[in-house]
């Protein structure tokens, strides 16, 4: 019951974004993409300013790593899904290339099902415990969703990151900005990732994409470019 509130979260998120994609494909890649650009472009800007405030003025902001940090975290749990639908991991995929069409498109699912089972044990592996697994009965411990629950319920603060003095008059806050406010994307990226991984999986077995990650693609793409660069 403790990781109900967090477990059906998710789930409204999943959902929301598959109804979403259904009626507005193309906003939904927007939206994505600015996500991406907007935390590639705050993490730019904060590291740019330290330096500045740092050696021009001997000042600088005392959380400015500490944010960059979770800000790159957040870029990679969110960029990872995002990479998965685009098919943008670079993967080596010389070897099932060999194998018989039937045999590749076998190999292509399993890839596409081994990551939405990452995913999902990455999320909570207490269900390998069905399984005969030697894992924690504790759900602080059983993955991402107990990890973030437990870090929410508990209120703990981060070690540099604090609140403004306004908000904290405002709106009554701790002085301290919550772990779970940072680790906030952890069990949001990977449940994005069990969904779009289940998605190739769909995707390959109806023949409409190969591989969840990028093989040969990349290199032709590399091909590409060279031929350009010359001409």
């Amino acid at each position: 019951m403790e990781l109900l509130g967090m477990t059906i979260t998710l789930l409204v998120i999943v959902g929301v974004l598959f109804a979403a994609e259904r009626a507005y494909p193309e906003k939904v890649a927007r939206f994505e993409e600015n996500v991406i650009a907007i935390l590639m472009a705050a993490i730019t800007l904060i590291s740019f300013f330290q330096v500045v405030a740092r050696y021009g003025f001997n000042s600088g902001w005392q959380g400015a790593l500490e944010a960059t940090r979770i800000l790159f975290a957040w870029l990679i749990l969110f960029g990872m899904a995002y990479g998965v639908k685009t098919g943008i991991h670079l993967g080596v995929d010389a070897i099932i290339r060999l194998f018989p069409k039937p045999l590749f498109k076998a190999a292509a699912l399993f890839g596409a099902l081994a990551t939405f089972a990452y995913a999902v044990v990455l999320l909570y592996a207490g269900w390998l415990a069905w399984f005969g697994a030697d894992v924690s009965t504790n759900w602080r411990q059983s993955g991402a969703i107990g990890y973030w629950t437990f870090m929410f319920d508990r209120g703990t603060g981060l070690d540099e990151l604090r609140y403004p003095l306004w908000m904290q008059d405002a709106f009554g806050l701790q002085d301290r900005v919550q772990r779970w406010v940072a680790y906030l994307m952890l069990p949001i990226g990977l449940g994005l990732l069990a969904f779009r991984s289940l998605q190739g999986f769909v995707q390959i077995a109806q023949g409409r994409r190969e591989l969840i990650v990028a093989g040969h693609e990349a290199e032709d793409l590399v091909q590409q470019n060279l031929n350009s660069l010359k001409d």
